[in-house]
């Protein structure tokens, strides 16, 4: 175990899933785990080479028996991205994992490291609904004369059950990381039910935190707005599917770009904490990616595993890299490559 400036109260080995991913997923990997062994905590890793290549079909669905088995074992892990096929081919591994082990809830953190544009105190945390609405996978084509693929049919799947379980998470994250207010975005004057729903259950549970958490609502198409011209009105915004997966990667591009977005998917079964960039086929092999949302994403598991020292301290030392010591990937406007940045970060770790 290396010397390392985080503080534990206790020793343990954590056995977690690690799927490098497609793409830059494995150069990303590594740079990750250079930085989580700076922090002293001692991993168990059970790798899995889940991605495109070699996947087997399961019910429809892109998985790999041994990483499903895996990720059942460990109730966690740690994820590169994986590609998904546009417009055809088989139905995305992500969505797939979001099912298989109920991770309802995608938490999506944003907060300014380096001031980009004129946004420079973005402080953001996204609660996406993560296994209904649009993204449920309940879709067809309908045949009309003798055009089979003339019509396209897709099915948004929105239970009372579903609301309930999300808002309150919001609530509860709120509550207890010391937020102060829950923002709805729906849809809700168009879509009457499945947005409708949203709104009603939200809004009833809201009652229960009043005095606590402050709440409000929006419309999806305001909020968008409204996020670019005021960021700083909004705290916790909790929604559906699709708006979520769109008002997260938008959140992203206050602070610079999904390089520094980090993500978590957590559920009744597991959690899965992964950077929700694509795997980036252009900079293959050339050991430039940007590490820095994975290593993130790997501070958020650190924390959802009690390690809150360690959590904090990557964390720190990925955005003092960046802010003080101006080690940079490309995207970032330096010239650093992968394992330099994630060195760099390792180093400020250990102190």
């Amino acid at each position: 175990m290396r010397a390392s400036l985080v503080t534990r109260s206790t020793l343990q080995t954590y056995s977690v899933t690690l799927i490098p991913g497609d793409g830059v997923g494995p150069e990303i990997t590594d740079a990750t785990l250079a930085v989580l062994d700076a922090t002293g905590i001692d991993f168990a890793w059970d790798r899995q080479e889940t991605g495109a290549a070699g996947a087997v079909e399961r019910r429809g669905e892109t998985l790999q028996i041994p990483a499903i088995e895996s990720i059942r074992a460990t109730r966690i892990a740690l994820k590169g991205p994986l590609a998904t096929p546009v417009g055809g081919g088989f139905r995305s591994v992500n969505v797939a994992l979001r099912k298989e082990f109920d991770l309802y809830a995608n938490l999506r953190p944003v907060r300014t490291i380096l001031p980009f544009r004129s946004y420079d105190n973005i402080d953001l945390v996204l609660v996406r609904e993560n296994t209904q609405g649009l993204y449920a996978g309940v879709e067809h084509f309908v045949q009309v004369g003798d055009d089979p693929r003339a019509v396209a049919e897709s099915l948004a799947i929105v239970t009372r059950q579903g609301c309930e379980r999300i808002v309150r998470f919001a609530f509860e994250y709120a509550l207890h990381q010391g937020r102060s207010k829950v923002t709805l975005v729906h849809k809700a004057n168009i879509l009457k039910m499945v947005s409708g729903l949203f709104l009603e259950v939200g809004s009833g549970i809201a009652v229960e935190y009043e005095g606590k958490i402050e709440f409000d609502d929006k419309i999806i198409d305001n909020a968008a707005m409204q996020l670019v011209i005021e960021p700083e009105q909004f705290d916790v915004i909790v929604t559906t599917n699709m708006f979520g997966d769109i008002l997260s990667d938008q959140m992203a591009g206050l602070i610079g770009g999904l390089g520094l977005a980090p993500s978590a998917n957590i559920g009744t079964k597991a959690a899965i904490f992964e950077a929700v960039h694509g795997t980036a086929p252009d900079l293959v092999g050339k050991g430039l990616a940007n590490p820095a949302a994975l290593i993130l994403a790997a501070a958020m598991m650190l924390e959802h595993l009690g390690e809150q020292d360690g959590g904090r301290a990557v964390k720190d030392a990925v955005a003092r890299t960046i802010r003080d010591d101006g080690v940079r990937t490309a995207d970032l406007g330096g010239k650093a490559g992968t394992m330099e940045f994630a060195k760099a970060v390792a180093e400020r770790v250990k102190g």
